[in-house]
């Protein structure tokens, strides 16, 4: 029987993190993943994606730079696209691969099964091997939501890993759910040349954000002509004469009648409503780990189960489900396991990548409010940097919330060009407690994106350079 100090079970962000840093401290570390290291974000979402959404927007650049004296046809191999991807995704993998062996943890594939408090079977092809075990690391991730009626065994129906997987750019293309995979790869397939409509059931995408935040995103869409449908579900769906499918769409009411039915036709249908935990096969019960009525498994600040050798990370352990807090509560997993005394993270970024994107961190203006803290904010719109300007980006903005007493950043918002990476600075700063005269007088290189953080501090304090705004 094979023995180990660290079995992690799961090899997405949050499993293969935790294993390196358990081996980096000495920790003997058996990962068991059933599917390719990296897990869902580096095989299936995160990685993939981008990598198609950056293509994406080089061929809507492209298309759209006749302002700039820049006129070009632009042809689309997406074979080779493909191709490409698939390609950085299997260097990816390769290198967490050797991450993972460079620092002692032994690699299993197949899927693991807690039997008691100290051991787990492992099963690959029929085989089975016992393991005996410490500690163990829950982080088996998560799987799309299917809707009823909308099985994605049916070829039409994607999820979005399949969506990601098409041999071919579809030409009409019915996205269910505006949150922000709907919102990505709606954007990616209609700078891609897709006639995108988009089924929501609320009343404007992106529902987690303000509308301050959603309104560039949403001019942007018009733009590149995806439709809407808000306040409406996908009830059904049929396969037409043609090879195509029909999606009935009704109110999100219950009492609407049948008269409110639509229906749109459309090579595919994306079902994108969100995703639900995967805890139904590490044999979590064997040991009554508890878990929430939504599946999710209950743990402390700490990724601690209430059975004490049981950690739990990434999405199965809940919300806000994303890769990179999934990974820093690994790394706390790991260093409470080997005995030290790590701190959580007080922030975690959050970040959507749509045209333009969106990057949020902290407390907004009113959580602060809510939290007791008398809020003053700072906005800096990009229609005043020169930098987005020579860039062809004047939408969105940069918004700071900090204790008026204080100074002290309490979070940040930004939608616009390189929302993504600007967000870490205000990250930085709200995780280190820096004050809006910290920010303020850090000289920021000019002319650049981040000189609008800067800006928006200025803004905060009364004083600002660059906008007519306060």
């Amino acid at each position: 029987m094979q023995e180990t100090d660290v079995l992690v079970i799961g090899g997405g962000p949050a499993g293969y993190v935790a294993a390196i840093r358990a081996g980096q401290l000495g920790r003997t570390v058996t990962l068991v993943d059933r599917g390719d290291i990296g897990g869902t974000c580096l095989n299936h979402g995160c990685i993939p994606s981008k990598a198609l959404i950056d293509a994406a927007d080089d061929v809507h650049s492209i298309r759209n730079a006749e302002d700039r004296g820049i006129e070009a046809d632009v042809a689309v191999d997406f074979d080779q696209l493909t191709q490409w991807k698939d390609r950085v995704v299997r260097k990816l993998t390769k290198g967490v691969e050797k991450l993972c062996k460079a620092n002692g943890v032994t690699l299993q594939q197949g899927t693991a099964r807690l039997v008691d408090d100290h051991r787990a079977e492992i099963s690959n092809d029929g085989d089975i091997e016992t393991v005996a075990f410490d500690h163990a690391i829950v982080a088996t991730g998560s799987r799309p939501i299917e809707l009823p009626g909308f099985s994605f065994d049916d070829e039409p129906i994607l999820n979005a890993k399949a969506a990601l997987d098409l041999e071919e750019v579809p030409d009409e293309l019915v996205v269910v759910g505006g949150g922000y995979i709907g919102m990505e790869l709606s954007t990616m397939f209609a700078k891609l040349g897709t006639d995108v409509t988009i089924v929501e059931m609320l009343d404007a995408p992106l529902p987690r954000y303000s509308d301050d935040l959603t309104r560039p995103v949403r001019k942007k869409a018009d733009k590149l002509g995806m439709s809407f449908q808000f306040g409406r579900v996908a009830a059904d769906w049929e396969q037409t004469g043609d090879g195509r499918i029909r999606i009935t769409t009704e109110p999100a009411a219950d009492d609407a009648g049948e008269d409110a039915l639509e229906r749109l036709t459309a090579d595919k249908a994306l079902i994108a409503v969100g995703r639900s935990p995967v805890s139904d096969t590490a044999g979590l019960d064997a040991l009554g780990v508890e878990r929430d009525d939504k599946g999710f498994v209950e743990t402390d600040d700490l990724g601690r189960t209430n059975v004490d050798h049981v950690f739990a990370t990434g999405d199965v352990a809940g919300e806000p489900m994303l890769a990179h807090e999934g990974s820093a509560a690994g790394v706390v997993a790991a260093e409470t396991i080997a005995g030290a005394a790590p701190a959580p993270p007080r922030t975690v970024p959050s970040v959507v990548f749509t045209d333009p994107e969106i990057g949020t961190v902290g407390l907004t203006e009113s959580e602060a409010s809510e939290q007791g803290h008398e809020p003053t904010t700072g906005k800096f719109p990009f229609r005043a940097s020169g930098r987005a300007l020579t860039a062809g980006e004047r939408d969105g903005f940069v918004k700071l919330v900090a204790d008026a007493e204080s100074g002290t950043l309490l979070g940040g918002e930004v939608v616009g060009p390189e929302a993504s990476e600007l967000i870490a600075e205000i990250g930085l700063a709200v995780e280190q407690e820096l004050t809006l005269s910290d920010v303020a007088t850090t000289v920021h290189a000019h002319p650049t994106l981040s000189e609008a953080i800067m800006e928006a501090a200025d803004c905060a304090l009364g004083h600002p350079i660059h906008t007519f705004d306060r």
